[in-house]
Order: structure tokens, then C-alpha cells, then sequence
């Protein structure tokens, strides 16, 4: 029997009515801005720009209020100060740690990623990468800190691998209980099929039995039949809308202007454009549809296509590509503005994404303060969980911090 199907049979047997409609209570009054907050502390460590915190934070309906952060970019550290607060710190965790006038606040939760390089499939070198240690600093931030739950994100590969069993036997030890999965963001809301792992702990009740959180959105694609069907209360909150689209997130934004960042009101300050070659011109208006990549290139104007693409017959079938207006975005990395790296083409118009439409296509609010180059704040965005999914996230964390005994 597989992990799913066993985890809703436990659902099932323990009171499965009751945490669904727990689950909708708390989603439905933090969506129409109900919910009576019983606020709690939260500590995001590895935090980068902070979109795991904007989703547990207030500005998305959520009880956490974050205490300390930290990151070792100094430009993330700015970004996460002008939108949370002075605590974060600045500088490489096992030198935070090991200072003796570091205090780590008592907290409630911990969530964040350690870097994930280490296990990408995108590392050659993933092999003994000491980036895949990095969560040890972290559970030692959860144990001083006195954290009953804790939530970890990283990427899919994650899940299986050596270091996973080894992070579920060190929580373990600490006391927890541990579920992991991977969510897509678009199931709940993003405008993006991003996919990311999430390893949650807690030690007042078995994650298994509300994690993953039940989806809000389905893919209209592989659901057709179902549109008109009652939705599996085991994996939909409640009837879900399609997933959000490219269209959807960016659609109103006027033409790009300019080719950097500008002293204007949000949107349009992170809404500017590139400088391409005329090469690159040229390239973008010859492949005008949706969902075209660098394969219809090489197929239409082959003297345009580089070199290397045209030896290389496999693999990289989005590089190139233009996005489709009615669908999700691919993976928003952290160079989006490049159209060689992947599917970042405008739909209609012959220019990649603006860092505004990539911030969108992420889940940010416009009125998010970003700080840096414009190539520091596309990393930022390209490495934030989107803060949408970690509001899904923390509905089942406070769910955990909130259940009452059966």
C-alpha cells in the first residue's frame, strides 16, 4: 500500500470529519480576515528574502510573528529587514552559532531552507556537497529554541536521499514526529507548477495527519471529468477553483519601460526591460506562439539557433521557450530574465519577463520591498518559496499548535 493511501486511511480512523472541517475553519477565517489569532513566535532560518515568512505573517492572514532570521546574503538580509523587522542576521550560520553572545529566542516554530545546491539535479557535483549538511545548523536552532514545530524546505530530491533519513532520525531523537511531502505550488494558488519538498515536525501530534494541506486549486487539464463531480474531501479543501494562469497575474501590465530598476510606485519600479542584441531580437520574433521553445527555432530559422543547441538533440526542451497565456508558469528561477535558461518568453510580446512579472508569477504582493542590483533581487525571487504555498503551510501549522486532544 502506498504512503498516500495509508496516511488518509490514518486520517480516516482519527476523527478525518473533524480535522477537515478544522482545516476549512482555519483557512475560510484567515482568507475573509476572521480568524481569531492566537499569535505565535516563528524563527526563519536560511531565510533569504523572506517568502516563507510573508506567508506565515499577518500580511497573508496568518497568527506568526517572526523573532529571528538569518541568511548569509547581505542583500537578503536587507530585503527581509525592510519587510519584517531589524532580527535578522547577516553571515554564515555555524559562525552565528558558535558566537557566544547569539541568543536564540524561545519560539514556537522554525521554518526555512537550507541551501538546496547540494541536492539539485541542476549540481553536477552533488556528490559529498557539504551544502547538503546545512541542516544540521538548523535543528540546532530548533533545539535552542525550545520549537515544538518545524518546517523544512528544500528540493524534491531531497526526499529518499541519505541526508533525508538521516534529518528524520535527528528529529526523532529530538521528540518529534515527521511527515514530508511534495507540494506543487500551483495546487494552491500560484501561478507557477513549481515543486518543492516540505519535512514537517511536531511534537504535540503526528504531522501525517494534516499534512500535506489540502489543495484549493486543481489543474483543469487533468480534471475535466471531475469539474463536474464532488471533489475528494482527502485532497481538496473544499471545491477548488482552476489553477491561477500566466494571464491571470500579469496580463495588466503595460509594456515594460526602461532597463533598470525605477523610482516609481510598485508595480512598475521592478517592471523594466533588457537590452537584447539584435540577434536576440530576431530569435524572439521567430518563434512567436505560445509554448514555442528552442527546438521550433532550430526548426524554423536553423542559421538563428546556436550551435550548441543544434548538437545537443535532448534534454533542455524549455530553454527558449515562451510562456502560454492561459496556463501556470514552469519553475521561476533565478535567472528568469534570460530566455536561454529556460521558459521565460513573454507570451505575446518578443522579450523575457520582467523581474515584476517574475515576483507575480511567485505570489509577492507588489507593495513587497525588494533590496539590491536587479540581479541580487532576481536571485531573491528566484529562490523564495512562494509565499501563497507557505500560507497553506502554516494554516496546518497552526492547525498542529491549535488542535486539542481526541
Amino acid at each position: 500500500m502506498n504512503s498516500k493511501i495509508m496516511k488518509y486511511d490514518i486520517r480516516n480512523k482519527l476523527e478525518n470529519q473533524h480535522l477537515v472541517r478544522e482545516e476549512q475553519r482555519i483557512y475560510e477565517f484567515r482568507t475573509n480576515g476572521d480568524l481569531e489569532h492566537k499569535r505565535f513566535r516563528l524563527i526563519d532560518a536560511f531565510a533569504g528574502a523572506g517568502g516563507m515568512t510573508l506567508g506565515f505573517s499577518e500580511r497573508f492572514g496568518q497568527a506568526f510573528e517572526s523573532v529571528w532570521a538569518n541568511d548569509f546574503n547581505k542583500y537578503c538580509v536587507e530585503t527581509y529587514k525592510a519587510n519584517f523587522g531589524k532580527h535578522c542576521l547577516s553571515g554564515d550560520i555555524v559562525d552565528i552559532l558558535n558566537d557566544p553572545s547569539v541568543k536564540i529566542p524561545e519560539t514556537d516554530v522554525v521554518i526555512g531552507g537550507p541551501p538546496c545546491q547540494g541536492f539539485s539535479l541542476l549540481n553536477k557535483n552533488r556528490l559529498g556537497d557539504p551544502r547538503k549538511q546545512l541542516w544540521r545548523p538548523y535543528f540546532e536552532i530548533v533545539e535552542r529554541s525550545g520549537a515544538k514545530v518545524f518546517v523544512m524546505e528544500n528540493v524534491p530530491q531531497l526526499l529518499g536521499s541519505f541526508e533525508h533519513g538521516e534529518i528524520i532520525g535527528t528529529a526523532e531523537t529530538m521528540g518529534f514526529k515527521v511527515w514530508g511531502e511534495v507540494l506543487c505550488a500551483a495546487d494552491y494558488g500560484v501561478a507557477q507548477t513549481r515543486r518543492r519538498a516540505f519535512i514537517i515536525g511536531c511534537k504535540l501530534f503526528d504531522p501525517a495527519l494534516v499534512f500535506p494541506p489540502r489543495k484549493t486549486h486543481f489543474n483543469p487539464n487533468n480534471n475535466k471529468k471531475q469539474k463536474h463531480l464532488p471533489f475528494d474531501q482527502n485532497e481538496y479543501l473544499h471545491e477548488p477553483q482552476e489553477w491561477k494562469t500566466v494571464r491571470n497575474v500579469i496580463e495588466d501590465l503595460p509594456r515594460p519601460e526602461g532597463t533598470e530598476i525605477r523610482n516609481v510606485p510598485p508595480p512598475l519600479d521592478l517592471h523594466f526591460g533588457r537590452n537584447p542584441t539584435e540577434l536576440s531580437k530576431k530569435r524572439y520574433r521567430a518563434i512567436p506562439d505560445e509554448g514555442m521553445n528552442r527546438f521550433d527555432l532550430q526548426r524554423i530559422v536553423p542559421e538563428l539557433t546556436p550551435k550548441c543547441w543544434i548538437r545537443k538533440k535532448s534534454g533542455g526542451t524549455d530553454l527558449f521557450g515562451r510562456l502560454w497565456w492561459d496556463r501556470p508558469a514552469f519553475t521561476i528561477r533565478t535567472e528568469f530574465y534570460k530566455p536561454e535558461k529556460g521558459r521565460y518568453l513573454h507570451p505575446k510580446q518578443h522579450r523575457p519577463i520582467t523581474h515584476r512579472e517574475a515576483a507575480r508569477l511567485q505570489s509577492f504582493p507588489d507593495d513587497f520591498i525588494f533590496k539590491g542590483s536587479k540581479i541580487e533581487i532576481a536571485k531573491q525571487i528566484g529562490n523564495a518559496v512562494p509565499p501563497l504555498l507557505a500560507a497553506r503551510v502554516a494554516d496546518v501549522v497552526y492547525m498542529l499548535l491549535t488542535l486539542k486532544d481526541y
